[in-house]
């Protein structure tokens, strides 16, 4: 895969299946996107999956921009050391903000305002499916600060994003 917003077959959903959850007024405009059980191993594939995929990426400590280092290199630092963050840009005005809390799991936020309407949904899609098949596990976005709450989802055994939200039909 060489671009996000391609993918064909990435998702079936559409515009009108999310939009009340994609509400930018309703909840926060930052939902919580996340990869659980994960390694070191897997934060050096997705490392590989933005360089291989030419997406734009910055490597911040705290407000300092650094060159992009290993996954191991990220995890092996001191613990009271500054926040990592990882600015990525699949496409040129949507941003993902990867936060390396922990090798267990990787965590991520995506904005709402930038994601309306159908061409940008399918975007997400392909970006949450990108990182679902190189990792081989489920993506999940959970509504802002409440992981109880699933909205959709890169679903490992389908291949392909689908529904999550209580809500769902069928």
């Amino acid at each position: 895969m060489s671009s996000v917003g391609h993918c064909a077959g990435a998702t079936s959903l559409s515009w009108e299946d999310v939009a009340t959850h994609f509400d930018p007024r309703d909840g926060g405009v930052l939902p919580d996107v996340h990869v659980p059980g994960t390694s070191v191993e897997d934060w050096q594939s997705l490392f590989d999956l933005f360089r291989e995929n030419k997406w734009g990426c910055e490597y911040r400590e705290g407000f300092a921009r650094l060159p992009f280092p290993t996954a191991a290199e990220v995890f092996s630092r001191s613990a009271d050391g500054e926040c990592v963050e990882m600015y990525v840009r699949p496409v040129p005005d949507m941003l993902a903000i990867f936060r390396a809390y922990s090798a267990d799991e990787i965590d991520f936020d995506v904005d709402l305002r930038e994601l309306q309407g159908q061409d940008r949904l399918d975007i997400l899609c392909d970006f949450l499916s990108a990182v679902g098949r190189r990792l081989g596990k489920p993506v999940i976005m959970t509504a802002e600060g409440f992981r109880e709450f699933p909205i959709l989802g890169f679903d490992p055994e389908v291949d392909r994003v689908v529904l999550l939200a209580a809500d769902a039909e069928g």
